[in-house]
């Protein structure tokens, strides 16, 4: 038990990190994600078989944890089940104190410009330059993180740096021309 604890103190902010870019940069839903992911592995419907790191290994938790919850939101959505409203969501999402994993993202207005095109790519695309970015993982370790082959994680990871830098580069240019203008 007290590995899990120290796990969950190193690396808290590289998980929480990953919860959010599975989450679309939706603080609460990565916030509720990431604490089901804990509560996986604490109470054993997690379990570490070895076979990867222990890092890469909890990353696929926090994956297979968004996949549920966005399912399930989707089956409430059709079920026409939501509680909350999208303005009360909005409103509470503003009201986050300072200080918390990912504040400093979020603030920066830059990081806005990358948040936005990332969230252009395609869902695998965004997953993959996650991980190895941010995560700082190999491509074998993403790969395994995502449970797909090598050879797909570096085919999104490729297509997935190329987008992104067109992208970045079409924003850079509209700034300049509003700039001039």
């Amino acid at each position: 038990m007290q590995l899990v604890y120290d796990f969950v103190r190193v690396h808290h902010a590289d998980n929480f990190g990953w919860a959010l870019a599975c989450c679309a940069w939706q603080r609460e839903a990565a916030e509720d994600v990431l604490q089901e992911a804990y509560l996986r592995v604490l109470d054993g419907r997690a379990q570490f078989s070895g076979k990867s790191s222990h890092r890469t290994w909890f990353f696929a938790v926090i994956k297979r944890v968004a996949a549920d919850v966005q399912r399930t939101q989707r089956r409430h959505e059709v079920l026409n089940l939501q509680i909350v409203g999208e303005e009360h969501r909005g409103d509470e999402s503003e009201n986050h104190s300072a200080g918390q994993p990912g504040d400093e993202l979020q603030r920066d207005q830059s990081t806005g410009h990358l948040r936005q095109a990332l969230l252009q790519l395609s869902a695998r695309q965004r997953e993959v330059l996650h991980l190895v970015f941010y995560a700082e993982l190999t491509l074998e370790e993403s790969a395994e993180s995502l449970g797909i082959s090598v050879g797909s994680a570096r085919t999104h990871y490729h297509r997935g740096k190329e987008r992104l830098a067109e992208l970045l580069l079409s924003r850079g240019n509209d700034e300049e021309f509003t700039s001039q203008a």
